[in-house]
């Protein structure tokens, strides 16, 4: 797996005076991890998330917009996102680079689920 981040700015506003920093997100997958992450199922699971909001299931009817729109602005990235690429806006620099920080390490660990997914349905040896 390569992990492919991009980092930009916009500016932005009514007089182009407030900056949009922003970081697209992509990995390359290996068709033996495409495979694992079919297999097991695994396009749903979430990666990374900044926030965890109220579930909609939870609040009723009355509070189902509030908590679609908490959702919307908080930030989450799943196994479809880092295959299929996402883009993440962030109103400051030092918010972008923490995220991209917590991104890569999420992107390790993922990487170590995916090698035990490969080696599941074998034998393995250990040397010491």
């Amino acid at each position: 797996m390569k992990l492919l981040l991009r980092r930009d700015q916009q500016a932005g506003g009514l007089l182009g005076k407030t900056v949009t920093f922003s970081l697209s997100v992509r990995a390359e997958l290996t068709d033996d991890e495409k495979a694992n992450i079919a297999k097991y199922k695994l396009g749903k699971t979430v990666l990374y998330t900044n926030a965890e909001g109220p579930d909609p299931k939870d609040l009723g009817l009355r509070h189902i917009g509030y908590a679609l729109a908490y959702k919307m602005l908080n930030l989450s990235l799943s196994v479809d996102d880092l295959q299929n690429g996402k883009q993440i806006a962030c109103q400051e620099i030092t918010e972008m680079l923490a995220v991209e920080e917590q991104i890569k390490k999420a992107a390790e660990t993922f990487k170590l689920v995916l090698e035990s997914a490969a080696r599941f349905g074998g034998d393995e040896v250990l040397e010491f």
